[in-house]
């Protein structure tokens, strides 16, 4: 169920006339000479961010739905906006005291703000509390934007750690808002549900089922400390749905499982900018290999198979829920009218940082101002119509800035997956079940080319590979011509643990062969560096 669809409507019937005030203007940015990959990071980043710092609401602190609509703010991008702040403090973009005193005033906020049984509604008035439909009959809890916003307050709990006054007071008022949602309570007839509304209940009639973009939904819902589910509810519900496995091949990617071609990209985004995918596997798909099949087939559609009139190329590719010039759309290959969304190559840097890199520079350096306003890219544009949003969309800006944060350091990853409620709940789902084959198990090479292009890293700078053990020892790594010539040795008889590990090297840019030596095997790749 792509719940954003509903978007088009409840705009459309006026709802949200009474709480419009004028659209602040954005400052127009004129783009400087050609940046360093580095350079242009930080500045996407941090635009991005400015969103929620600067334009979040006057007395709430939380993130209006989009620019055109300042006193309506999201819960769930709301969730976002929180990561991102904590994204900000660890890059000095806003001192800590002042993140904390922010998210102070977002808390105290969500406690008097209107619930559901614990749920918080889709949209708020940012100024009372009070719920904004988000349609006639949703007009009550949202369990899955909940969800998000949870998320988001569980990486900030973790990460203000210092003992001192403020940041003990917020962790205890977070944990407050944690245990009082009810997640269990939403469990009717068996099934989890998206919905419940005061005045028509389960008339929705919205259980969650996957695949989409609410696996977090589930893992929250089973770690709650107070009202967690039985994991056979996610049993029932999510994964007994005609949508929830695959195993077709699209464009050279096998996908296990999801929508045909996996659907617009946010569903490889939303549930995992905390839970790291890398790190979750059951008895069906590993989700890091999902993922970014997920990603390279969206890619490939529009360098391959979409329209040419689109204009969309190896550069300019993306597509998942966002603006469009109908107003909004849920964009993905079996339902592509020639938007791309700058969010989706963005946000899936962990996925295809090369790719998206690319996409990056096509989007700042081809499109310029057209593209770049105040707090960076706008929603979306079509080559094809000349149609450039002029507007921001929490729930696309902080994808950006929390999944370029977890390619860069796995920041948002590393405070969520050390929470223990976390990993017994992914536990009691069998999502613990993590295998990899000694070799390059994160590496999925291009179906076109054959080689897995890798970008040096902007922050490193230096070529990262990533490597995974099952037998503990000494391990080499040769970086060899296509021929075999061996041009670099990389590691040599280095004793390693079994498990992943991250290693760096720098070379010429060009096409090669990778070949680790383990214990247990020999494994390579062929790459191109970049």
């Amino acid at each position: 169920m792509i719940n954003r669809n509903l978007l088009f409507l409840i705009i459309n019937t006026g709802l949200l006339l009474a709480f419009c005030r004028p659209e602040p203007q954005p400052l127009s940015v004129e783009t400087p000479p050609k940046l360093s990959d580095k350079q242009l990071f930080d500045k996407v980043q941090e635009a991005a961010f400015r969103y929620f710092w600067d334009f979040g609401h006057p007395v709430s602190g939380l993130a209006p739905e989009r620019t055109k609509t300042p006193e309506v703010v999201t819960s769930g991008g709301s969730g976002f906006g929180i990561s991102a702040i904590v994204v900000a403090t660890e890059r000095g973009w806003v001192k800590r005291d002042e993140a904390v005193a922010r998210l102070l005033t977002m808390a105290k906020f969500l406690e008097k703000a209107d619930r559901f049984h614990g749920a918080w509604s889709h949209w708020l008035d940012g100024k009372t509390g009070k719920v904004v439909p988000f349609g006639q009959k949703d007009n009550g809890g949202d369990l899955v934007e909940t969800s998000y916003l949870v998320n988001g307050l569980l990486i900030a709990q973790q990460y203000f750690n210092q003992n001192n006054a403020q940041e003990t007071e917020l962790r205890d008022r977070i944990q407050k808002l944690w245990e009082t949602v009810e997640w269990d309570w939403y469990v009717h007839n068996g099934l989890l549900h998206w919905h419940w509304s005061p005045n028509y209940e389960w008339a929705m009639n919205m259980p969650i089922r996957g695949y989409n973009e609410c696996l977090i939904t589930y893992v929250l819902a089973v770690a709650s400390p107070t009202h967690g589910i039985d994991p056979d509810v996610y049993q029932k519900t999510w994964k007994n749905s005609p949508n929830y496995l695959n195993g077709k091949t699209y464009l050279g990617y096998k996908l296990p499982l999801g929508f045909p071609y996996g659907g617009p990209l946010f569903f490889t985004h939303y549930s995992y900018l905390g839970l790291d995918p890398r790190q979750v596997q059951d008895n069906v798909t590993n989700y890091w290999d999902l993922n970014v099949t997920h990603t390279l087939i969206n890619r490939a559609y529009c360098v391959y198979e979409a329209p040419k009139d689109h204009q969309y190329s190896a550069e300019n590719w993306g597509l998942t829920a966002s603006d469009d010039f109908n107003f909004y759309g849920a964009h993905q290959p079996t339902e592509d009218n020639s938007t791309i969304s700058p969010t989706a190559a963005l946000s899936a840097f962990p996925y295809t940082p090369y790719y998206s890199m690319q996409a990056m520079r096509f989007f700042y350096n081809e499109l310029g101002d057209r593209l770049w306003k105040e707090y960076g890219f706008t929603d979306a544009f079509s080559l094809k119509k000349n149609w450039f949003s002029p507007q921001y969309l929490a729930i696309d800006q902080g994808p950006i800035v929390i999944m370029m944060e977890n390619y860069r350091t796995g920041l948002c990853w590393d405070l969520f997956m050390k929470l223990p409620t976390i990993k017994t709940a992914l536990a009691k789902m069998q999502l613990d079940q993590v295998r990899y084959p000694t070799g390059f198990h994160l590496a999925i090479p291009n179906a076109k080319t054959g080689q897995y292009d890798i970008l040096k890293h902007p922050h490193l700078g230096q070529y990262p590979i990533h490597v995974y053990l099952n037998q503990a020892g000494a391990v080499s790594l040769d970086l060899l011509k296509p021929d075999g010539t061996v041009v670099k040795r990389i590691v040599s008889e280095k004793s390693m643990p079994i498990g992943a590990q991250r290693l760096t090297f720098d070379a010429p840019a060009g096409q090669y062969q990778l070949r680790m030596k383990a214990p247990d095997q020999t494994a390579t790749l062929a790459v191109t560096l970049h």
